[in-house]
């Protein structure tokens, strides 16, 4: 297993979220490894070439482990749907998206483009 750049306890303390600030270490080991290697994927950058990880990339890790343990605990015990006698309720999906967890201004820096046949081409807007 890769060297985890953050640890469990980085995660429960920066966590509000009681679920979350239960999980076990193994849980949250897990949890961190899963945020890493989604960094890892989204930036396509290993860090190898960094003596220290920075800042900005462990506080998208925390924020993603986090996310990570809080929709393993919540899609365990989601009620979608009850209904008694003539009572009805459903409940909202809560389950936490990557996509709103606002990563991407951290990481933006250290994104590395893919090379396609030895060229690289990069774009922007003007």
């Amino acid at each position: 297993m890769t060297d985890l750049w953050v640890t469990p306890d980085d995660v429960r303390n920066y966590s509000d979220i009681k679920a979350v600030q239960e999980r076990t270490s193994e849980r949250l080991i897990t949890d961190i490894f899963r945020a890493q290697q989604y960094v890892i994927s989204y930036t396509n950058n290993d860090f190898s070439e960094y003596d220290e990880i920075p800042q900005s990339v462990k506080t998208a890790i925390i924020l993603l482990a986090e996310i990570y343990g809080y929709n393993s605990v919540t899609s365990a015990k989601e009620l979608k749907s009850e209904t008694f006698d003539d009572y009805s309720y459903t409940a909202e999906n809560s389950v936490r998206s990557i996509s709103d967890s606002g990563i991407e201004p951290l990481l933006e820096e250290f994104v590395k483009a893919k090379v396609k046949n030895g060229v690289t081409m990069r774009l922007r807007k003007l």
